[in-house]
């Protein structure tokens, strides 16, 4: 507007004028409420689908870690065996004390084989445990990722909706906002 008593309005200035006196489209209103409870739900969606990952990455690596401690146990068990088995060549080889002297070392590996076997038993246990768990939190992950993609694609649409005003695309906006919000549910419950 300029001061002498000219009014000059642009091409928005009218629909702006518009919307403040008539209150605007109750349709576009609607549908960028929607857009943005979508972006706001879909932000969390994409947090809880991030956590659920790094939880996943991080069993994975606790699996690998106990993994190569059994293996680490397996070698030295594996190097006992090898011990008693020197031991018990030596005491068909030997006589006397020498011979005595082998035979407690036989009895003493029997008995660290043992200790040695139930350690690396344990750590291939917690190993399986750890798997176990980074598999269903991938599960959990691929939930949010799905529930995220969906939320996206009804954003999407609803722009769509917007821009083009056909009202038949709601179909998609609703159909995929709601299956959206039941994967993210799913995400949730862990199923």
């Amino acid at each position: 507007m300029s001061g002498h008593g000219f009014h000059v309005h642009g091409p928005h200035d009218h629909e702006v004028e518009h919307v403040a006196q008539h209150g605007g489209d109750s349709f576009t209103s609607r549908l960028a409420v929607l857009t943005a409870l979508l972006s706001t739900v879909g932000a969390i969606f994409g947090y809880m689908g991030g956590h659920s990952q790094n939880a996943a990455l991080l069993y994975k690596n606790e699996a690998a870690i106990q993994k190569t401690s059994a293996s680490n146990q397996w070698n030295y068990y594996q190097a006992k065996s090898n011990k008693q088995n020197l031991a018990e060549l030596s005491v068909t080889l030997t006589t006397g004390e020498a011979q005595q002297k082998f035979a407690q070392a036989i009895e003493r590996y029997k008995k660290e084989k043992e200790e040695i076997k139930v350690e690396a038993d344990k750590l291939e246990a917690e190993a399986k445990a750890a798997d176990k768990k980074s598999e269903a939190e991938m599960h959990v992950h691929e939930r949010w990722a799905l529930a995220t993609t969906l939320l996206q694609i009804a954003i999407a649409l609803a722009a769509i909706t917007l821009l083009t005003r056909k009202r038949w695309l709601l179909i998609g906006v609703y159909g995929s906002t709601a299956l959206g919000l039941a994967a993210g549910v799913m995400g949730y419950l862990h199923l």
